[in-house]
């Protein structure tokens, strides 16, 4: 009469009674279990109802109207409310055609009992007989449905449910075109006419185009442009995961793969596509077998009964092919690249009057040459043409959303800029900036913000120059540089501003973290059988990630000689691979070394030609000939003489100022804090550092509290000055409101 679950909470509830010596059962106990069973719980939830209020008011009833008593019956007595409940429920359930007794049908029985503490409860809660015959009825409609769709799914086929047919959706033109990928096509289909082991897997990095050649393939037999014995081919693109989500036990999911199996089988000339491949490996397996997706496929591929296509990136497929010999020699490899910026224009070309139809714009051919460089430009950790496309819907989104009612809007190139701007959160000013006028005043904006090394400055600029105008070396960095100078003199600071000039990424190292010979295989990656050998390497990884940057070497002295010899293929040909194979092109990379080797010679009695001679030899016994023909310069910063210092330190302190200006508070400095800064920092070996040393402590530091809990909190006036006590000069602050 009761299904199993209500016919569990009957039962908690005479456990309920017994453990709490009672001897009758009563409608409160058959409720107290059941709003701790997990169906009545979601059911009394989706009614409005709170079950934790409800099960402590029910509680508390139970123990002030039940006493425990001594003597009680291991089988307690129905209460006559319970017993007319119980007899309400089979009429309710009988006129409804049920066959079994849920938790809902004794709920809607417990309401007809107008004097039943338990039905107050409920009404209490806002809950009523409507609310519970409206859920069962909705309960039972999902149920009926997910039957029907259930046994509609049994007499379908395997293929029809788990696969999808790409040459059927390339006739009906759901498929976009294929532009360009005429070799990779081709190869696909020199491997798929094989007489064995005619299984082609697609290899190349995440949106580069593998799938879309998958189904460029389904489109060219649709065309019939394909070698005759591909005419009548069919590609069914296999979902993998669909498969494994709906097995309910072991066996389910061999049982469908191998009903796919059978069925590709009697179709003639049939193409399986797998997307993603190296799930394979592992798909289905229990802990205790080993039998997987690829062992169930190994005998089909191996005799050519089975043609798979597989797509998957060069990291996956390491990770799980390279491990199994038996699948790999299965498949053969067609290498997927990254088509050049050329070739995606071409592509963008091709989409654009499909994406012009959905969003209802038109796009010019500048925005279709923004949408591929800037995308190279500033999409760094994604490949061309999977990002430049997306940039060409987001745009067209973007208009569909802002001028719903307005012409179709024609697209420009300013728009494009706009919509890269946000999307990888760079200033719209940085986009927009013609590269031109940038390089012209690359040198007076780097003057204004690095003091009295305009010679460095000057030879930096020049290298930039001649790449950019075309007349530099396309194999090698844009510049390679090192930077040698005496501590605080600004070479660090030089290649920061750069970086911001420029509008570009800056990458920096902290050399003194590879002065151990082993250490070095971080930037490239750690060897097989080493640790960290998954990790990859970070240099590469950094420049992989930007592309465009400025690389900072900080202090390369510091590291181990082994370093050298890594930078060598850099400097010469612009490219790193790391222990994965993972390739990072420098050719849009700015490498700038710094280091401090003939420091203490160039800052003894002034830098003249003596000591100039010393730090070139210093220079020389650090690096090798080699190394140094491959550099573009090797630029020296002057020492640091008064006045650079003062302008340094007015420099700092009015990006103090700005700080200040964003809270509410103005300050005033006296001259003669310039001059004590100065001078401090001029008798230090730390240079222009010293100057920032001398702010933070003797200046911000005090400030943080006033901000913070005193009288500047909301805003106010600082006036900075210098004070001497017992003769020694510091620097003195006043604040007022």
């Amino acid at each position: 009469m009761a299904n199993n679950n209500f016919a569990q909470v009957v039962s908690e509830a005479v456990n309920i009674a017994r453990d709490m010596r009672h001897n009758t059962l009563t409608t409160e106990h058959v409720f107290f279990a059941l709003l701790r069973n997990k169906e009545g719980e979601e059911l009394i939830q989706k009614c409005g109802g709170n079950v934790t209020q409800m099960i402590e008011i029910v509680y508390r009833y139970l123990i002030k109207y039940f006493p425990s008593i001594q003597n009680f019956s291991a089988h307690p007595d129905h209460t006559p409310a319970l017993e007319r409940i119980f007899a309400n429920m089979l009429v309710h359930i009988q006129s409804q055609g049920h066959k079994q007794a849920e938790v809902g049908d004794f709920l809607a029985a417990v309401l007809q009992e107008r004097d039943c503490y338990t039905a107050k409860i409920l009404e209490s809660q806002g809950i009523d007989r409507f609310a519970i015959t409206s859920y069962l009825v909705e309960t039972e409609s999902k149920t009926h449905h997910f039957k029907q769709e259930h046994n509609e799914h049994k007499n379908e086929s395997y293929l029809a449910q788990f696969a999808k047919n790409l040459t059927k959706e390339a006739q009906a033109g759901h498929i976009d075109p294929i532009i360009g990928r005429r070799d990779e096509i081709m190869r696909l289909s020199e491997i798929l006419c094989r007489r064995k082991k005619n299984n082609p897997i697609l290899l190349g990095e995440s949106g580069v185009g593998k799938t879309a050649i998958a189904e460029g393939l389904a489109l060219e037999i649709a065309k019939k442009n394909v070698p005759k014995a591909l005419h009548d081919a069919q590609v069914f693109a296999l979902d993998l995961s669909a498969m494994i989500s709906g097995s309910k036990y072991r066996g389910d999911f061999e049982k469908r793969l191998k009903g796919v199996l059978h069925e590709l089988d009697a179709i003639a000339n049939s193409i399986v596509f797998i997307d993603e491949i190296h799930t394979i490996v592992g798909a289905g397996a229990t802990s205790s077998s080993s039998l997987d997706a690829s062992n169930l496929l190994k005998p089909a591929l191996a005799n050519g009964t089975l043609r798979c296509i597989g797509a998957s990136t060069f990291s996956e497929f390491k990770q799980t092919f390279d491990k199994d010999k038996a699948l790999l020699r299965r498949f053969s490899k067609v290498e997927v690249k990254e088509p050049s910026r050329e070739d995606s224009y071409k592509i963008l070309k091709g989409l654009a009057p499909i994406y012009e139809a959905f969003h209802h714009v038109h796009y010019s051919d500048s925005a279709l040459k923004a949408c591929v460089d800037l995308s190279h430009r500033y999409i760094t950790d994604r490949f061309l043409p999977d990002k430049a496309i997306d940039l060409l819907d987001e745009s067209g989104a973007y208009f569909k959303i802002t001028h719903p009612h307005s012409k179709p809007k024609n697209i420009s190139l300013r728009d494009i800029e706009h919509i890269i701007s946000k999307s990888v959160h760079i200033p719209k000013s940085k986009v927009t900036q013609d590269e031109g006028k940038l390089l012209k005043n690359l040198v007076k904006s780097l003057k204004q913000r690095i003091f009295s090394q305009d010679k460095a400055i000057d030879e930096v600029v020049r290298v930039i120059k001649k790449n950019k105008a075309g007349l530099g070396d396309t194999n090698k960095p844009i510049g390679s540089f090192v930077f040698a100078g005496p501590s605080g003199v600004g070479k660090t600071q030089l290649s920061i501003e750069l970086a911001k000039a420029l509008g570009i990424s800056f990458v920096k190292f902290d050399m003194s973290e590879y002065m151990e010979a082993h250490s070095i295989s971080r930037l490239i990656g750690a060897p097989a059988g080493y640790v960290g050998f998954e990790q990859g390497g970070l240099l590469v990884d950094s420049i992989r990630k930007n592309p465009y940057c400025v690389l900072l070497l900080d202090e390369i002295e510091k590291a181990h000689s082994d370093i050298y010899n890594v930078l060598l293929q850099v400097l010469d040909s612009a490219v790193l691979t790391d222990n994965a194979g993972n390739r990072a092109d420098f050719k849009n990379v700015i490498i700038i070394m710094t280091s401090n080797a003939g420091s203490k010679e160039s800052n003894t009695l002034g830098f003249n030609a003596h000591n100039h001679a010393k730090t070139q030899s210093a220079i020389r016994n650090l690096f090798s000939p080699e190394f140094r023909s491959r550099l573009d310069g090797i630029v020296h910063f002057s020492p640091l003489g008064i006045q650079e210092y003062r302008l340094i330190a007015k420099k700092f302190l009015n990006d103090l100022s700005a700080q200040l200006k964003d809270k509410n508070i103005s300050i005033t400095i006296d001259s003669k804090v310039i001059d004590f800064l100065a001078t401090r920092s001029i008798d230090n070996d730390l240079g222009a550092r010293e100057i920032q040393h001398l702010i933070d402590s003797q200046i911000k530091l005090y400030l943080s509290d006033e901000i913070l809990f005193g009288k500047l909190k909301n805003g106010g006036k600082v006036k900075v000055s210098t004070k001497t006590t017992d003769s020694i000069p510091s620097l003195s602050l006043y604040i007022s409101q």
